[in-house]
């Protein structure tokens, strides 16, 4: 990443105070089992896996309930989470009843607040899974999140995918839908869904900071709405934004040859009433090729914004 933006307060990592700890010291002790029961349970959570870099894999998915402490989960640089191309690894959705209600405004909460940090995330897939009495649930290979908050710290999504078709469906790493995230000192590389390779948002705001993303894929054919007879989607190669009020913000990082089949080789940002304010401040876009559309001026992206934008400060732009 270009690096060297000032992180605010709310988004550096949190120190952790008398964590659950997953594991006594080898890398047996560290199971997928044992990551799904502490997420349930919430709180701070950390590794004691031995001295070596370890990946631990999860045959189902971790999933958050929205009445216990908010989760941080510290991987401590050496801990790899792995769905092993078979299951979402992350959920935490406060309006799925199974999670439990704590708000009769599920979609506007701001909490619980997730944090992941100093970890891993590599081969999620959220292909077909449904969840919970909301049935099918989208996008997000690796991580999930619906209302709440969601903050990723110096981390890693590697090779993660969801659907590879349809027109509302995004985020091989990473679908937030309806809150608020900041990604900072992250890298997001090989991930792949129909739309936004890397990052989806749905009414959802991001907060960028000194970040990678390289080769992320939209793969969908047919854009949104759908033209043709195609299935939809592929837009956002990095990263795919809709909605109405929600902004994007990226700051000192670095996107490069990420593809979308449609429109935004690199990212795809659109504000349906036009509200959305877009800034990019010391980064650098180049070789992201879009399929079929742009944004003149823009190499790499699709933009329907507030007039004026994207504000652009020290940025770089290039096929």
């Amino acid at each position: 990443a270009q690096g060297g933006c000032a992180v605010p307060a709310a988004a550096q990592p949190v120190t952790l105070s008398s964590p659950r700890v997953i594991g006594t010291g080898t890398p047996a002790s560290c199971t997928g089992d044992a990551v799904v029961a502490a997420v349930a349970q919430g709180g701070a959570i950390s590794f004691n896996c031995g001295p070596d870099p370890v990946t631990i894999t999860l045959n189902r998915t971790a999933k958050v309930f929205n009445n216990r402490p908010d989760v941080v989960l510290d991987g401590g640089g050496k801990v790899t989470l792995s769905g092993a191309g078979r299951v979402r690894i992350l959920y935490q959705n406060t309006c799925d009843e199974a999670q439990v209600w704590t708000s009769s405004q599920c979609d506007r909460q701001t909490s619980p607040q997730l944090t992941l940090q100093n970890i891993h995330f590599e081969q999620g897939n959220s292909i077909g899974q449904s969840y919970g009495l909301e049935g099918h649930v989208y996008g997000g290979g690796a991580v999930y999140v619906r209302g709440g908050q969601l903050k990723v710290v110096n981390s890693r999504f590697a090779s993660n995918q969801c659907e590879p078709v349809g027109p509302d469906v995004g985020g091989g790493a990473v679908r937030v839908f309806g809150a608020s995230a900041s990604i900072v000192n992250s890298t997001f590389s090989g991930n792949r869904c129909s739309n936004g390779g890397a990052l989806s948002g749905l009414g959802a705001s991001y907060s960028v900071y000194n970040s990678t993303f390289t080769g992320n894929q939209a793969v969908g054919r047919g854009q949104n709405p759908i033209v043709g007879n195609n299935p939809g989607g592929g837009s956002g190669g990095a990263i795919y934004n809709d909605g109405n009020f929600f902004n994007l913000q990226i700051c000192g990082s670095e996107m490069q040859e990420n593809t979308a089949v449609e429109g935004g080789g690199a990212i795809f940002y659109v504000s349906n009433n036009r509200s959305g304010l877009m800034s990019l401040t010391d980064s650098v876009f180049t070789r992201n090729p879009s399929g079929t559309f742009e944004t003149a001026g823009l190499p790499g992206m699709f933009v329907l914004a507030a007039p004026g934008q994207p504000v652009l400060r020290g940025s770089r732009l290039s096929p």
